[in-house]
């Protein structure tokens, strides 16, 4: 069973940066593409970041400019770069890998790791 171990979340103050690291069980270059997700109180996730493993990058329109993410295949790492944030980052933030096996879809998911942006 994969595992994905997120890491990194804080308190911070508004202005201030967060590096988000996760760790994968098994070798990312095996998932198509993984994604950083946010989920705020009372609110449904949200895709934040996505990197597919040909190395294409999005984000969600909230946080271009500000949130970077990247990938370490060879320590099977995938980090989330956040600066400049805002009260409304506050969130449980999830690293999700996704594989494709023939035509199915598999979607593993971390336990999530806490960001609190308050002054």
């Amino acid at each position: 069973q994969v595992q994905l171990v997120e890491s990194g979340g804080d308190l911070v103050q508004p202005g201030g940066s967060l590096r988000l690291s996760c760790a994968a069980s098994e070798s990312i270059t095996s998932f198509i593409a993984m994604h950083w997700y946010r989920q705020a109180p009372g609110k449904q996730r949200d895709l934040v970041a996505a990197i597919t493993s040909g190395g294409t990058i999005n984000y969600a329109d909230s946080v271009k400019g500000r949130f970077a993410i990247s990938r370490d295949n060879a320590k099977n790492m995938v980090y989330l770069q956040m600066n400049n944030l805002k009260p409304e980052d506050t969130a449980v933030y999830f690293c999700n890998a996704v594989r494709l096996i023939v035509t199915t879809m598999y979607n593993y998911w971390g336990q999530g790791t806490q960001v609190t942006v308050s002054s």
